[in-house]
């Protein structure tokens, strides 16, 4: 009976340290303060119009490009300019030896003088003979073998008159010029050198300003390429991967191929683009945005603001009642560090912009004052 007694207290004892701990932990949680809501920086959708685009791939390449080649045989004996000189049109880059060539010059002036002469002599006889036909003093087959000679003896002086002109263009060839303006290659003869014409190249010149950005486009896409080409208002920005997304530069497109690939289904164009600094070279890659048509007021957002679920692209609206609601949005094009929302958000709602992690749908949110916010997000860009 004493043992029952003794377990009963055990019993009491213990259910009373039960009630009094529960009491105590109770009374700790209502002493401690309730969270505060989260701290977000948010801004507003805006509505502007932005263009429509085809993101591609292309490649530079000059706008001119010549390989030089000489016009007739010979041994180099001078070279006039540098590897990788900016060359001007007309100027001197070889010489071919102009001894031989300057010889034939001089022959054939002398030829040219002397079928002159002869022609000077026969017109002379022909004159005297011409005056005295009247009196049949000479025959008639004298006087027409005499005005034949006129004739063959101008011939003659015609002839040595080209091969004149001939000898001084080759003169001519043995100076090398640059044909167009451009840069140099490396040079592929040096000083000594016998080259061939027509066959030997001597240098490669590419002109860089303006500049070709080469790029194609699926046919999918090829009839909205076409029509806006047919109103002259094809454009395209064209940028280096090491650029800035503002650093594109514009070109016009002006080139459309006659022919989709086979093996590709792809259809080549190609942009002008100005590029007086060199900042393009040919060969390279480069990103080429070609702007087909303007979207209208179309709804813009940082992209930052973007979050990704299972159901897709969403963003966190803060309403009147500052409580955000987790918003599923339909994303269209990239427009540099914004984004343009077809669908879900309207023009004028604020969206959260940092601090997503701490939100929980429905819930309320701290929004932080527009210094703090540019504070807060020049600190995570420095962290970055």
């Amino acid at each position: 009976m004493k043992k029952q007694y003794e377990l009963v207290g055990a019993i009491s004892l213990t259910l009373l340290l039960t009630i009094t701990v529960a009491c105590s932990r109770s009374d700790v949680q209502a002493a401690m303060p309730a969270m505060p809501p989260p701290l977000v920086t948010v801004t507003k959708a805006t509505a502007q119009d932005v263009p429509k685009y085809l993101d591609e791939i292309g490649r530079n390449a000059a706008f001119e490009s010549v390989t030089v080649t000489p016009q007739v045989s010979g041994r180099i004996v001078e070279r006039r300019f540098r590897d990788g000189e900016n060359l001007a049109k007309g100027q001197l880059l070889f010489v071919i030896d102009p001894r031989p060539y300057q010889a034939q010059v001089d022959s054939a002036k002398a030829n040219l003088a002397q079928a002159k002469a002869a022609l000077d002599l026969a017109k002379i006889q022909f004159a005297r003979d011409a005056e005295i036909i009247g009196t049949r003093a000479i025959s008639r087959q004298d006087y027409d073998t005499k005005k034949n000679t006129v004739d063959v003896n101008q011939a003659q002086v015609d002839a040595a008159a080209a091969a004149l002109e001939t000898a001084k263009l080759n003169l001519e060839y043995c100076y090398v010029h640059s044909p167009i303006n451009g840069r140099a290659g490396a040079r592929l003869v040096d000083v000594g050198n016998v080259v061939q014409p027509n066959s030997t190249s001597l240098l490669s010149i590419q002109r860089l300003d303006p500049i070709y950005a080469n790029f194609t486009v699926t046919e999918r896409d090829l009839p909205g390429v076409q029509k806006q080409m047919a109103q002259g208002n094809l454009k395209a920005m064209v940028r280096l991967p090491s650029d800035l997304a503002d650093g594109a530069r514009a070109g016009k497109v002006e080139f459309l191929d006659n022919t989709v690939q086979n093996s590709t289904g792809t259809v080549n164009l190609r942009a002008t683009i100005s590029n007086p600094d060199r900042h393009f070279w040919p060969g390279q890659f480069v990103d080429v945005k070609l702007l087909l048509t303007t979207q209208k007021q179309a709804v813009l957002i940082p992209n930052q603001a973007t979050q990704i679920s299972q159901k897709g692209p969403f963003v966190y609206v803060v309403k009147p009642d500052g409580t955000a609601e987790l918003r599923v949005v339909t994303l269209g094009q990239r427009q540099g560090d914004d984004i343009v929302v077809t669908d879900g958000l309207r023009a004028d709602e604020r969206i959260v912009v940092t601090g997503q992690l701490t939100i929980r749908p429905g819930g309320k949110v701290r929004v932080a004052p527009a210094a703090s916010a540019d504070g807060a997000a020049a600190k995570q860009g420095g962290q970055s």
